[in-house]
C-alpha cells in the first residue's frame, strides 16, 4: 500500500487488524493506550497522520476485559483524536457494529440506538463508516450522516458451503420473515454457483413481551430431503436459529447448516447450539474468540475468515474504487 495509508487497531482488537494488516501487505502503525485506575481510556497514534488516509479496525462487542460500551468511547476517542491530528480522512473499520437491533420504536418512548450511533460518529468527524452484515442496511444508510459503506459475507459463506453441497437438493431458510430478503439474495449467488435453482422459504416466528424468549417454528417452503441452509446476521443466545434448525429437521431436511456472519454466542447459546439438529454453523471472525470452546457446539463450528474481505474493501476505499463491487459472487 501506499505511504499516504495508516492502519490502526486497539489492543482489543489487534489481531483481527494484524489480519487485515497482512492481507494488505503491511503492519499495523504504532499507536499509545492507557487505562487509567479509574477506568477512563487513553489512546493515540504514535505515527505521523497529517494528510493521510486512516483506518481504525474495532469490532465493537463485549468481552471479558472490555465491555461493548468501553470499546465504543475507545474508538470514538481514538478517531477523534486523529481528526484532531489532521488526518485528510478517518475511517472506522468496524467488522461488527453494536446497538444495530433497535432500529425502530416498538414500544412508546423507545431509545433507536442505532440513530444516535450514527449521531456519535458524525459528531467526531468521523469520514465513513465500513461495517459487514448490519442488522438493517437500509437503517444504517440512513442513520450514519458519514459515508456508510456496507460488505457482506455471503461470497465466503457461499464458496464454502457450496463445497459441502455436491449434488444435494438445497433450500435456504430465512429463520423470520424479516430475513427473507437476505435469504434470496444468499439463494441467488448459491444457486449461480451451483448453476441450478435454489428455492427459499422462512420460519414463522413470535417472540414473547420482553422480546427475549423466541416461539412459533412453522416452516413455510420445501425442505423434505434437501440441505436446509439457514441465514442470519448474529447469532446472540442462539434461540432463533435454533429454531430455525427444528423446524427445518421436523420438516424432512436431511441435513441441517447455518451462516450467520457474527457469533456472539452469549448466554446459553453454547447450550443451545449444542442440544440443537445443526449439522455445522458457518460464522465469520468479526467476533472472537468464540464462547464454544469444550461444548458440542464447538466441533460443528466453522470459521471463514472476513479480514481479507476488509483489506479489499480499505484497498478499495484508499484508491477510490468500489466497495460495493466486492458484494457480487
Amino acid at each position: 500500500m501506499s505511504d499516504d495509508l495508516r492502519l490502526f487497531a486497539p489492543s482489543e482488537s489487534a489481531d483481527f487488524g494484524r489480519a487485515v494488516a497482512a492481507a494488505l501487505d503491511t503492519d499495523l502503525d504504532d499507536h499509545h493506550e492507557r487505562t487509567f485506575a479509574d477506568g477512563e481510556h487513553e489512546l493515540r497514534s504514535e505515527v505521523n497522520v497529517r494528510g493521510r488516509d486512516v483506518f481504525v479496525v474495532q469490532s465493537l462487542y463485549a468481552d471479558p476485559e472490555f465491555s461493548v460500551n468501553d470499546k465504543l468511547a475507545r474508538l470514538l476517542f481514538f478517531l477523534g483524536s486523529l481528526r484532531d491530528a489532521a488526518a485528510r480522512r478517518v475511517t472506522a473499520v468496524v467488522p461488527y457494529l453494536c446497538y444495530q437491533r433497535k432500529d425502530r420504536k416498538s414500544k412508546p418512548r423507545d431509545a433507536v440506538t442505532t440513530r444516535y450511533l450514527g449521531s456519535l460518529f458524525a459528531a467526531i468527524g468521523v469520514d465513513r463508516v465500513l461495517s459487514m452484515d448490519v442488522h438493517n442496511l437500509a437503517v444504517f444508510q440512513n442513520s450514519f450522516h458519514t459515508v456508510a459503506e456496507h460488505l457482506e459475507a455471503r461470497p465466503l459463506f457461499v464458496q464454502r458451503i457450496a463445497n459441502h453441497l455436491e449434488e444435494d437438493n438445497v433450500v435456504v431458510v430465512s429463520p423470520d420473515e424479516g430475513g427473507v430478503k437476505r435469504a434470496s439474495r444468499f439463494a441467488g449467488g448459491l444457486g449461480a454457483t451451483l448453476g441450478r435453482e435454489v428455492p427459499t422459504a422462512f420460519v414463522e416466528k413470535t417472540r414473547d413481551k420482553t422480546e427475549e424468549r423466541v416461539s412459533g417454528g412453522r416452516l413455510v417452503g420445501p425442505a423434505d430431503g434437501r440441505v436446509a441452509v439457514i441465514v442470519d446476521d448474529l447469532i446472540s443466545t442462539g434461540g432463533t436459529i435454533t429454531q430455525a434448525a427444528a423446524a427445518c429437521a421436523n420438516e424432512g431436511a436431511h441435513t441441517v447448516v447455518a451462516a450467520a456472519t457474527h457469533g456472539l454466542f452469549s448466554g446459553d447459546a453454547p447450550a443451545n447450539i449444542s442440544d440443537s439438529p445443526l449439522d455445522a454453523l458457518f460464522v465469520t471472525n468479526t467476533v472472537a474468540p468464540f464462547r464454544l470452546e469444550g461444548t458440542a457446539a464447538a466441533d460443528r463450528l466453522m470459521v471463514c475468515d472476513a479480514a481479507p474481505r476488509f483489506a479489499a474493501a480499505i484497498r478499495a476505499i484508499h484508491t477510490e474504487a468500489s466497495v460495493s463491487a466486492l458484494n457480487k459472487i
